[in-house]
């Protein structure tokens, strides 16, 4: 796989930005008319959440086929000025990853759901966006699951600064407000060095950190993301003035697995919204009885929802 994370965009030579995992906000136009600021449709009116579908609904073979939805926004697409090196600027909700971010969609971003790619951070993000608006936003689901920033804490910056990407963390689960009752932080993290996604969901009040990865192995792949994660939890419950009354525990969960060389960003996405539309806090090991394996159709579903939800927020 190639490396997922700050690979995924073509970017004009002024937002090239050499020595950072991905690029932060430009501060003034790029180029001639490349640069199109949008306003979040879903930021400026709150509205309670709504229910993702059944979690055990069956879902209608789609593979191979392109959904009407995801036509429609290939033809939005083929006729606007993205087509042509334009970007949108999207505002996320503050609650999404607990602070101001924003996230930078261009061509080959879209052209990953079209083409069923490897998907990179922008993707993953946007994603994430959706199921906090869809799912979360306006209801108690809010209190018990999280999103990490996969742009803050990956295998490269931990590579580059292990201490600030530490810290970053314990920013995240000190934003969090309280934390005395049970409740999970999704950190889709990227190997950086080919692009693998796994999901790391931290439980702080219990002290379990469940591992989620399509392919087989566990956390040992990743021991410095290990490290700085076991720290950050230590930090954080110091700062917070509690007792650690044992040892951080990890589980591998023998979750669903890819069979093909693509898959595992979808993967991650699909774990995250099985688990939060089952809301559930304690993973079971051997993963949920509702979803055993995943079917190009699960992966499909989710795609759709995406495109539906950009063509909603009027993102192109």
């Amino acid at each position: 796989m190639r490396d997922a994370v700050g690979s995924f965009v073509g970017w004009p030579s002024d937002l090239i930005f050499p020595d950072a995992e991905t690029p932060t906000r430009p501060t003034h136009k790029v180029g001639k008319g490349i640069s199109r600021r949008i306003e979040s449709v879903a930021s400026q009116k709150e509205v309670p959440g709504r229910k993702l579908k059944s979690a055990a609904k069956d879902i209608p073979t789609t593979s191979g086929t392109k959904s009407q939805i995801m036509m429609r926004l290939k033809k939005m697409v083929d006729e606007s000025d993205i087509m042509h090196g334009a970007i949108r600027s999207i505002d996320f909700d503050e609650g999404v990853f607990g602070a101001a971010h924003f996230e930078i969609i261009a061509k080959e971003d879209i052209q990953q759901l079209f083409e069923h790619d490897e998907l990179g951070i922008a993707v993953i993000h946007t994603y994430i966006w959706y199921t906090y608006v869809t799912l979360m936003r306006g209801t108690e689901l809010c209190n018990r699951f999280n999103f990490i920033a996969a742009s803050r804490i990956n295998a490269t910056l931990i590579t580059k600064n292990p201490t600030s990407v530490k810290n970053d963390l314990v920013d995240r689960f000190m934003a969090a407000g309280d934390n005395t009752t049970p409740s999970l932080y999704f950190l889709p993290f990227n190997s950086g060095n080919g692009g693998h996604w796994v999901l790391v969901a931290m439980d702080l009040t219990r002290l379990i950190v469940y591992y989620l990865d399509s392919l087989s192995g566990d956390w040992s792949k990743y021991p410095s993301m290990k490290k700085t994660v076991d720290a950050a939890i230590i930090k954080f419950r110091s700062k917070k003035n509690y007792r650690n009354r044992k040892d951080i525990t990890w589980v591998r969960v023998q979750c669903p697995q890819q069979n093909n060389s693509v898959d595992c960003g979808f993967f991650v996405l699909r774990f995250m919204r099985d688990i939060i539309a089952l809301n559930r806090i304690d993973i079971p090991k051997m993963y949920f009885e509702e979803y055993k394996s995943y079917s190009r159709a699960h992966l499909d579903e989710m795609k759709d929802e995406l495109c539906q939800f950009i063509v909603d927020q009027r993102i192109i």
